[in-house]
């Protein structure tokens, strides 16, 4: 007599939905094949990526809930397992996330439990598969914020009885992910004309008596209606006095005739992000204000020339530095720098690489990898702040930036 099944077995058997995969496969076995060497170069057996990009960028798994602050009941270990010696990765997942790992990623080793015996699973798994035994090197994310403190000393202790030793592998992942691939490039370039739609919404959109939400919501729907995905940061609208915070969240604050206004948006594409941030007044300013304000934008030519392949922070920053103190506004600055961007899950989208006046000055910028530059001021008549961001991408020959959006500062009304 055969077995009754549930919906639910018969559906996960016969479920395998079109994939919407980011990239070819090749893309992520090259990945793969790139972690794993780095990996044999410090001596590392296994590695447990359990950040959102990391899984993400070596497999292409997607989710909009990683259990980041869920009940205890629930534990974030979910992950994907990379063995130094095989040529396939192990991927670890709830039973409630089977089709989802199916339409998004490129993992053919997918093992299964349920949110309460997880962490058994993952170690039940490895060691079945022999990857973890007595002397094994047990690479973690250290460095992500999933899983929290009290799932991640649990799952290293489970490791340790299973005979691994452990260190932390939140460099080697993080270094992988840096340099960026043409096709990773190119998803790159459609999140900033995403951006640029954004960016164009939010103008459009600007008047005295609408709130910022009112604004936000316009960016957030042209966006969407462009192909654009929820952004790992959400984006501030910030307005008058409050220009001046640059992280404030959008409110129902009503925009007044003479406000300044910052916008800060990234459009986003298969998860990787262009980020992009301009001024706008309300109305003809005080000419003290717009006279201040386009020296601070004039800087993308130093960046152009010098933030090139090979070149070092220093060699970026220090005539940055001297243009700004030559047009007297380097005391004020709120930030001038930049940082990497890619792959982004909320609540960030800011990566591993820094450059400013504080990073080590000797730090190489390396070819293909994408940043933001900001140069961000302290405006005079208390009048708040001026933000100036803008995506790049490192040549050999210089800095590409990738906005058609005009980088200047925009009068609504005037």
């Amino acid at each position: 007599m055969t077995a009754t099944t549930s919906n639910k077995e018969q559906f996960l058997a016969a479920a395998y939905p079109e994939q919407e995969p980011a990239f070819s496969i090749g893309e992520y076995q090259n990945r793969h094949q790139r972690l794993r060497q780095a990996m044999a170069e410090i001596d590392l057996d296994l590695i447990y990526l359990s950040s959102p990009e990391a899984i993400c960028w070596l497999t292409g798994y997607q989710a909009e809930w990683y259990h980041g602050q869920s009940p205890s009941a629930w534990p974030a270990l979910s992950g994907v397992a990379v063995h130094v010696d095989h040529d396939h990765w192990l991927h670890f997942e709830t039973e409630d996330e089977l089709l989802l790992a199916r339409i998004t990623s490129a993992s053919t080793h997918i093992h299964l439990a349920g949110d309460r015996d997880l962490l058994d699973g993952i170690i039940s798994g490895l060691r079945h598969a022999g990857w973890v035994r007595s002397g094994t090197r047990v690479g973690l994310e250290m460095g992500s914020y999933r899983p929290n403190r009290l799932d991640s000393e649990a799952f290293q202790a489970a490791i340790e009885a299973a005979g691994g030793v452990i260190s932390d592998a939140t460099q080697i992942v993080r270094r992988a992910r840096r340099h960026k691939s043409p096709q990773e490039i190119s998803h790159i370039r459609t999140a900033q004309r995403i951006a640029d739609i954004g960016m164009a919404a939010a103008r459009s959109a600007l008047q005295p008596g609408i709130t910022e939400l009112d604004v936000y919501a316009e960016i957030v729907y042209a966006m969407a209606k462009a192909g654009g995905e929820n952004p790992g940061i959400t984006m501030p609208v910030c307005s008058g006095a409050k220009s001046a915070c640059v992280h404030a969240l959008a409110s129902r604050r009503k925009i007044m005739p003479g406000d300044i206004v910052n916008i800060d948006v990234s459009g986003v594409y298969f998860r990787y992000h262009a980020n992009m941030a301009r001024t706008f007044s309300l109305g003809e300013p005080d000419p003290v204000i717009s006279d201040y304000i386009k020296p601070t934008l004039a800087a993308l030519d130093i960046v152009r020339g010098h933030l090139k392949s090979g070149a070092t922070v220093h060699q970026v920053m220090q005539p940055l530095q001297a243009y700004y103190q030559e047009v007297g506004v380097w005391d004020d600055r709120w930030w001038v720098g930049g940082y990497e961007l890619g792959i982004a899950f909320p609540p960030d989208w800011v990566g591993e690489f820094v450059y400013d006046e504080d990073t080590d000055p000797e730090a190489a910028f390396i070819e293909n990898e994408v940043l933001n530059f900001e140069a961000n001021f302290y405006l005079p008549k208390h009048a708040g702040l001026t933000m100036g961001i803008n995506t790049l991408l490192v040549t050999p020959s210089g800095a590409e930036f990738l906005q058609s959006t005009p980088n200047d500062f925009f009068v609504i009304g005037g």
